[in-house]
């Protein structure tokens, strides 16, 4: 099959891709390389698929991997109402992973305007594409951000979604709102992914695990919200790609063409646990800086993953332990340490 992955660049987008293309699948990256973080981390994932930077750095350019035959990368904008409806066209793309978005709870609240472009122009530029090339599946992400204010854990996709606390989460929201109606009026499959803390190698600087390890290698204090009293569902990447991986595989139920699922490790750990976690493998004890709740968080998280494994024969298998020390392991690689 063929698949359009947008945020190719990205943590999981570069995951997924590197799952697919080993799978045999033809694969067209799209990302736009934006400098929301270390722009240097998102090129290396690409020459990590064999695109590399001279190449990437070009709007609208084509380009065929030099290590995967079947992947091709282009960088792009996925609100451009103009160039992206002819990538879809020439492409001829079977399935649609739409990974692409503006990331950050707390940074939304500092650029808002950033996440309506990409989150909701772009979502929608999206689904026009999808609807108007007869794109069999669209798979994208929402997030547990979502969830916002419930309490009621663990996190049930059955659970009322009306008290959004940040507008990324806001924007995730009209994401599965906008999918319902273009499933709805076309008559085409949607697949929403609410994405519960993900770690791993190659993973985003701005998330817990990359900000914890890199200021304890460098004797800095940590920031630790809401006093230590926070809990998440943190999922291994593996579990996400491999996840992700299963659902494009398989072909959605025509009679039920909206569908949303949690996608998580089925448990919730403290977070002073995996503080603990992080310092017993770098053998470093953190200096902590304890503060309070910050905006836009929310105090716990829990995946309900139960209709992910019925559907789907979802199956997260890796530990904090062992997901930790993979990290690690990235990490001091990574940055030569």
């Amino acid at each position: 099959m063929k698949i359009l992955i947008t945020g190719a660049a990205g943590f999981i987008g570069y995951h997924l891709s590197l799952n697919l293309i080993k799978e045999g699948h033809e694969v067209l990256g799209i990302d736009n390389i934006n400098d929301y973080y270390d722009v240097n981390l998102k090129y290396a994932r690409l020459a990590e698929l064999g695109i590399f930077k001279e190449e990437a750095s070009i709007f609208n350019l084509t380009t065929t991997s030099s290590l995967y035959e079947k992947f091709k990368f282009i960088r792009a904008n996925i609100e451009d109402r103009k160039e992206l409806p002819k990538i879809f066209k020439k492409e001829k793309f079977d399935y649609v992973c739409n990974l692409a978005a503006q990331a950050g709870v707390r940074y939304s609240i500092e650029e808002p305007e950033s996440y309506i472009d990409s989150n909701i122009v772009g979502f929608l530029n999206i689904l026009e594409c999808c609807r108007n090339n007869n794109i069999k599946h669209l798979v994208y992400a929402s997030s547990s951000s979502v969830y916002g204010t419930n309490t009621k854990i663990p996190f049930s996709t059955n659970d009322k979604v009306d008290t959004p606390v940040s507008l990324y989460a806001a924007t995730k929201k009209s994401n599965e709102l906008m999918a319902y109606t273009y499933s709805h009026l076309y008559n085409f499959p949607t697949t929403g992914l609410r994405f519960f803390t993900v770690y791993g190698p190659w993973g985003r600087p701005d998330m817990a695990m990359f900000l914890f390890t890199k200021a304890i290698l460098n004797n800095q204090p940590i920031q630790v919200f809401n006093n230590g009293n926070m809990e998440r569902d943190f999922t291994y990447i593996s579990d996400i790609t491999n996840g992700i991986t299963q659902i494009l595989k398989k072909e959605p139920i025509r009679a039920d063409l909206y569908k949303i699922y949690n996608i998580g490790n089925n448990n919730s750990v403290r977070l002073v646990d995996f503080i603990s976690i992080i310092e017993k493998n770098l053998g470093i004890k953190a200096k902590k800086n304890m503060l309070p709740m910050q905006p836009g968080d929310i105090e716990k998280t829990w995946a309900n993953v139960e209709n992910l494994i019925k559907d789907y024969n979802y199956t997260p298998n890796i530990t904090i332990k062992k997901g930790v020390s993979s990290f690690i392991s990235w990490y001091k690689k990574y940055y030569k340490i």
